[in-house]
């Protein structure tokens, strides 16, 4: 299990994948609190659930807001830690929830506990109908 801080300016998705290579961690879960910086963009579900090529769609936060999140860390077909993360982000009454991407930068600070999950095969491969990197459980 591992602490982490992550610092105002970090990108979410780019801190927790080097912090995993660098500490050799395959897989793993991952809950996270703190404040995300305006500008963050999150993924908030596709245009058209039926359409394929899935096209996402996107909010940039314009103020900082507070999150909680929850994710998980497997490799891609290359090896390399994939973090797929959800995150609940507040400011005042509104709550905006979406999924970590690229570009979510944290505001201050995010906490962040990193579970290693150990014994276990699961990858990410590239489901070509989708484009997304899908979890295949494994032994």
């Amino acid at each position: 299990m591992f602490v982490i801080r992550l610092e105002d300016g970090d990108v979410i998705h780019e801190s927790l994948e080097r912090f995993a290579r660098e500490n050799s961690v395959r897989r793993a879960q991952v809950i996270a609190l703190g404040a995300l910086d305006e500008g963050s963009k999150l993924v908030v579900g596709p245009k058209d659930g039926k359409a394929l090529p899935v096209i996402p769609m996107k909010v940039e936060l314009d103020q900082p807001r507070e999150i909680t999140g929850v994710g998980t860390i497997f490799p891609d077909e290359r090896g390399d830690p994939v973090l797929h993360m959800h995150i609940a982000t507040g400011r005042n009454e509104t709550t905006i929830t979406g999924c970590v991407r690229v570009g979510v930068v944290v505001w201050k600070v995010v906490e962040v506990i990193l579970t290693e999950i150990l014994d276990n095969g699961s990858v990410r491969t590239l489901d070509q109908e989708t484009g997304f990197e899908l979890l295949e459980p494994g032994p």
